[in-house]
């Protein structure tokens, strides 16, 4: 089988309501969907959730945007890839690398591409190239985006009704909102419901990331998610409480999880199919991490569904990823379950609603990533 053609298609879903973190400045689901087609007819999908603003401890990895995406994609990686065999994926990231340094989100598009189109050409679900199905179920975090605290708690209080067990609140902005709304969380939606909050880095020093923390552990909080900006900061915080830290701006590369372990910046590792470039690349951070004994959830970037079914395949065949993962419940509109656990768009691209249940998503045992484009709105919501 060989790569005959890599289409890119930029789109833009309607969002159910703004999704707001610390560094965000532009809308979430404004991202590139890529189809990746063979001489055998078959087609592999891929997703890049670009963000301008989404990078590395002190730009250290760049933002790329569906404009960088689509040049990237086309002028550079495809060229290099046409006439391959899709098979062959760990010798495409090599020539992809060799094209191109960085732009792991375009990477990470032709990556899921490839999964996708060699599960279907085999018959058999992503998950088996990645190690097989350690898990049918993927338990799902509702993450809250800066809003006011009423509003917050309203939303907490609909998504625990919904099976929802953990729920991650945005932060970063302003200290004391940040405690207080934590409290009023914790009072509304009681002492089962497992409550993390994620600064994007808002935090200006370790000093007042921990203080804010300490804070907050009256409440009891699961996971600060990255308080502060780098590394060094980072161990520093870590250092000054009780509560777990997780890694997330921090950590892209298997190499950010070496540092991150020689010097005791987290406890935990929020692994991404994209920041390391792929599915293929995510299986290595994720084997770092374990290796130095520190867990893992799988996050993103409000992907589709399409972005979404790799997230699936990733967490179901990664022992280490077990903590609830911050994706979302791909819903087309009209379709599946009510409700707005996991749902941040009034819509979504692919055919058919992921399957929820209870807080869980369950795994596709379908071909390739499980999922199939609806052409139509595909077009409909095309941004190009």
């Amino acid at each position: 089988m060989k790569i005959t053609k890599i289409e890119t298609l930029p789109i833009r879903l309607p969002t159910r309501r703004v999704h707001q973190w610390a560094s965000l400045t532009t809308s979430i689901g404004v991202y590139v969907i890529i189809k990746l087609v063979t001489d055998e007819g078959l087609v592999g999908l891929g997703e890049a959730p670009v963000l301008k603003d989404w990078g590395g401890d002190h730009m250290k990895y760049y933002g790329e945007t569906p404009k960088t995406t689509v040049h990237v994609i086309n002028d550079i990686l495809a060229p290099a890839l046409i006439g391959q065999d899709p098979y062959q994926i760990a010798a495409l990231h090599s020539l992809m690398d060799k094209a191109i340094k960085g732009y792991p989100y375009c990477k990470a598009a032709i990556d899921m591409a490839l999964y996708d189109v060699v599960g279907k050409a085999l018959e058999v679900p992503a998950y088996q190239l990645l190690g097989g199905c350690y898990r049918q179920r993927v338990t799902v975090a509702h993450s809250i985006g800066l809003m006011e605290i009423d509003k917050a708690v309203e939303e907490a209080l609909l998504v625990k009704e919904e099976g929802i067990k953990t729920i991650k609140l945005k932060g970063g902005q302003e200290r004391k909102r940040d405690v207080e709304l934590v409290k009023q969380i914790r009072k509304a939606v009681g002492p089962d419901i497992q409550i993390a909050v994620d600064a994007n880095q808002g935090y200006p020093t370790p000093k007042v990331a921990v203080e804010t923390i300490k804070e907050m552990e009256e409440y009891g909080i699961h996971y600060m998610e990255q308080p502060v900006e780098g590394i060094d900061s980072m161990a520093e915080v870590a250092r000054g409480v009780d509560t777990s830290i997780m890694a997330d701006e921090s950590a892209w590369t298997p190499q950010d999880i070496l540092e991150i372990i020689r010097k005791r910046a987290s406890d935990i590792i929020s692994i991404y199919t994209t920041k390391p470039g792929g599915l293929f690349k995510a299986k290595k951070v994720a084997a770092i991490a374990e290796a130095g004994g520190l867990q893992c959830n799988v996050n993103g970037s409000v992907e589709t569904g399409v972005g979404n079914g790799a997230n699936l395949h990733l967490a179901a065949s990664t022992a280490v990823a077990s903590l609830a993962c911050v994706i979302p419940v791909s819903t087309p509109k009209g379709k599946g379950k009510k409700g707005i656990a996991g749902i941040y768009y009034q819509d979504d691209i692919v055919t058919e609603p992921f399957d929820y249940v209870d807080g869980d998503l369950l795994v596709s045992s379908q071909p390739g990533l499980g999922v199939e484009l609806d052409e139509e709105k595909l077009r409909y919501y095309r941004a190009d």
